[in-house]
């Protein structure tokens, strides 16, 4: 669904801390996780990726290979993260949802370049990619967690003053937008992020019942994480 792996040094192979989960579910728990502590999470990333993504808007029709391959990035790209959320269970902890982030300068081109060509340096911002849960743990606080946990991750980076993130643009009467469907607009903002409609960028993935790939448009959102003025 989203650019190929950049190609980038391996980073640091310790795991982030766990974080405080006094707002979360009994049984429960986030932690930001770098280097490789991820390796072992990432078939269960990749499946949440696959089966979130499945949904309106993504519309994703996703592969387990490619998944685990275009998750590696996380685990090798200095100073990328994922903040999973871990379920304790009969077995151990599961994972039950996962929020991806890194230096924006650590960037496929394709995320890069519509920032660099309206002037925007990339080495200000944190980019955050993927955020997926399983759907009995939504509107439960995860979201609000897992941008919490981003930003303080992001915050730890000198020069970063910036985080942004993008998502697909659908029109309002898409065939498969779902009756009720509510967009996270409104989610996006109380968080404090605001919408640059005109900062966008394409990518290219095959959507459920498609033959083949085609191009999406997506938007970007930004947010100040140093104070900044926003650009």
């Amino acid at each position: 669904m989203t650019a190929a792996p950049a190609e980038t040094p391996p980073g640091p192979a310790l795991p982030g801390p766990a974080l405080p989960g006094a707002s979360l579910p009994a049984g429960l728990r986030l932690e930001t996780a770098t280097g490789a502590a991820l390796l072992r999470h990432l078939p269960a990333v990749a499946r949440l990726r696959i089966t979130v993504f499945r949904e309106f808007p993504y519309l994703y029709d996703g592969a387990a290979t490619y998944e685990e391959r275009y998750l590696r990035r996380y685990a090798e790209a200095p100073g990328a993260a994922i903040v999973l959320a871990l379920a304790a269970g009969a077995a151990g902890e599961n994972v039950i949802g996962a929020a991806t982030c890194l230096p924006m300068a650590q960037e496929t081109a394709t995320i890069r370049e519509p920032f660099a060509a309206r002037g925007l340096d990339p080495a200000r911002f944190f980019y955050f990619g993927e955020s997926v849960l399983e759907r009995a743990w939504r509107g439960k606080g995860l979201g609000v967690a897992f941008f919490a946990a981003r930003e303080a991750h992001a915050r730890s980076f000198p020069g970063i003053d910036y985080a942004a993130f993008c998502a697909v643009i659908r029109p309002s009467d898409h065939p498969a937008r779902p009756a009720g469907h509510v967009p996270l607009d409104a989610f996006w903002r109380r968080r404090g992020y605001t919408p640059y409609p005109e900062l966008r960028c394409r990518m290219r993935w095959r959507e459920v019942g498609a033959g083949q790939e085609t191009e999406k448009e997506l938007s970007f959102w930004l947010k100040s994480l140093s104070g900044a003025p926003l650009p």
